[in-house]
């Protein structure tokens, strides 16, 4: 069992930074492949970023490549994303997941889940 604890977001300016941080219970967080996900008001879930092992087998979605950065300590049991040069269609509700798919797109495929925390991005 993994509990997992969003934090970071709030509102910026378009072209600012914010970081994010997902806190994980348990003592097998090392063990998960850890994931970013977002929902904009009004849309399904997104895929954002994925990472396996600390700078080992990260991924990102098309919209935030060369912008965001997900890293992850093992020994803090967090993992983090750092959001560079945001835009207004960045805005959304974005959450933490772990699961066992390295690489993993689908929000399906992730077995736990944070509760969110809201980035809204004014233009």
């Amino acid at each position: 069992q993994v509990q997992l604890v969003e934090s970071g977001g709030g509102l910026v300016q378009a072209g600012g930074s914010l970081r994010l941080s997902c806190a994980a219970s348990g003592r097998t967080f090392s063990s998960y492949v850890m994931g970013w996900f977002r929902q904009p008001p009004g849309k399904e879930r997104e895929f954002v970023a994925t990472i396996s092992r600390p700078s080992v087998g990260m991924y990102y979605a098309d919209s935030v490549k060369g912008r965001f950065t997900c890293s992850r300590d093992n020994a803090k049991n967090t993992v983090y994303l750092q959001m560079n040069s945001l835009k207004p269609e960045d805005t959304a509700v974005y959450y933490c997941a772990a699961g066992r798919m390295v690489g993993s797109r689908y929000p399906h495929e992730y077995s736990y889940w944070g509760q969110g925390t809201q980035v809204t991005v004014s233009s």
